[in-house]
């Protein structure tokens, strides 16, 4: 059986081609010379059927293990966490599936409320005052708050630390090379951003000073000190973070943050082996018409009614191109949405809830693991949900032995971090159950000692 979406039957074709002129459809390539040609078939497999195809894509997609399987303690930008059941129900509807940007505010009030209320949410979490309308992921959010801050202070050199995420960091040194920026990267200490190296790079020519809270070690930056030193040759303040533990630890915009970006992923997104995720902006008021992107704003009609629309657009993003403030101008309001929803399903007190179970499971795997001989977790920074552990032997070698028993284990931080070989990285949410977590410490008791 062979099915065909576009069928086109050979009488469309003979149609087609005296519409053109032609005889055949080697005549339409007869502009390009001979000698340039493919002369032999493609070599991909044959064409396969309807219902082959679906077999060989579901037997392909039974090789993956996912966290609906095994106890995940996989994180590393990438989180287990619980998601309503209402977030699949609201975004699957038709207006919002399918939904564009909201141009026309006369037909898009629904969606351009849903984004308002994302936009709230965020700036209630990071104690900032305005907020975009989401942009791809955390990672092109940090980038494009160091290209504000250098368009903001005309100067042209970003300190980021190296306890941000490496692939942050990775689009990062990207943007900063299109730019012309001067990108520093700065040193680590006892798992946090080491504050004298900090001190030392921070100088009059840089633009912002860029760290992660908590960082991808895991651990929890002294804000308030780093505040002190991305200020003080008038630079800006830039605080890439983890919004649900912002359920729980005091928001960056509390100890003077000039932007706060990162990724919603952790509220009603699930982990979909990588993505598409959702990344959040949030700044002080005085630094709302650099935001990239779009904000959405309330206002009222003639006759007084609530409304909203896209407002503060800066037409040059959508026109003038090369002199834009930024090029990314879509959103991800689907998934934005989705942040939305889980966001009022869970309530101040779910997500202050949710943040709590965090961290004391964190600290229970911590404690257990400790007791372990051979594994000695290595920082003494305080930590969220996530924490490093020294193993005794390669971290590859312990995580396929945990896929044995079905737990899918840390990530290898010796990937990134050269000088971290035998360090795992190991993440647990709220999802995690003392069982499993018994399980892992047991599991990582059994390879120690195979």
């Amino acid at each position: 059986m062979v099915y065909r979406y576009l069928p086109v039957t050979a009488e469309d074709r003979k149609e087609m081609f005296a519409a053109l002129g032609i005889t055949g459809i080697d005549e339409l390539f007869s502009d390009i010379p001979e000698s340039v040609r493919l002369t032999q078939d493609l070599n991909i497999p044959a064409a396969l059927s309807e219902p082959e195809v679906l077999r060989t894509m579901t037997g392909l997609a039974r090789k993956n293990v996912s966290a609906d399987q095994y106890a995940c303690f996989l994180g590393a930008g990438t989180y287990d966490h619980y998601i309503p059941s209402v977030v699949n129900h609201v975004i699957s509807r038709s207006e919002f599936y399918t939904a564009y940007t909201p141009y026309q505010p006369e037909i898009s009030q629904g969606e351009l409320q849903a984004i308002f209320e994302f936009q709230t949410m965020i700036c209630e979490l990071t104690g900032m005052d305005v907020s975009n309308a989401s942009m791809y992921d955390g990672a092109t959010a940090l980038a494009e708050a160091a290209k504000m801050a250098a368009g903001k202070t005309r100067k042209n050199k970003i300190v980021v630390s190296k306890a941000v995420h490496p692939e942050y960091r990775a689009v990062l040194a990207s943007y900063c090379h299109g730019q012309n920026l001067e990108l520093v990267e700065v040193e680590t200490f006892n798992g946090l951003t080491d504050l004298s190296a900090l001190e030392t790079a921070a100088d009059g020519d840089t633009a912002a000073v860029l760290v992660q809270y908590p960082n991808f070690l895991g651990g929890i930056e002294d804000l308030q000190r780093i505040e002190k030193i991305a200020h003080q040759h008038k630079g800006l303040f830039i605080v890439s973070a983890n919004p649900l533990a912002l359920g729980l630890l005091q928001p960056p915009g509390a100890f003077g943050a000039d932007a706060v970006v990162g990724d919603a992923q952790p509220f009603g997104m699930p982990m979909n082996f990588g993505g598409p995720h959702c990344g959040y902006f949030a700044v002080k008021k005085e630094l709302m018409r650099q935001i990239p992107g779009r904000i959405v704003g309330q206002t009222k009609d003639d006759k007084g009614r609530r409304g909203f629309v896209l407002t503060l657009q800066a037409r040059e993003q959508h026109i003038r191109r090369e002199k834009a403030i930024s090029n990314i101008c879509s959103n991800q309001a689907l998934n934005a949405l989705a942040a939305a929803v889980a966001m009022t399903a869970l309530g101040k007190a779910g997500v202050q809830e949710m943040a709590t179970l965090n961290l004391k499971k964190a600290h229970y795997a911590k404690t257990e693991i400790e007791k372990v001989g051979g594994y000695e977790v290595v920082f003494t920074s305080p930590t969220f949900n996530e924490f490093v552990v020294k193993t005794p032997v390669a971290v590859s070698d312990i995580n396929k032995g945990l896929l044995q028993q079905q737990i899918i284990g840390g990530y290898d931080l010796s990937r990134t971090y050269p000088e971290l070989v035998n360090h795992m990285l190991l993440a647990v949410t709220e999802l995690r159950t003392k069982e499993e977590i018994d399980r892992l410490v047991k599991g990582l008791e059994g390879i120690q000692h195979d």
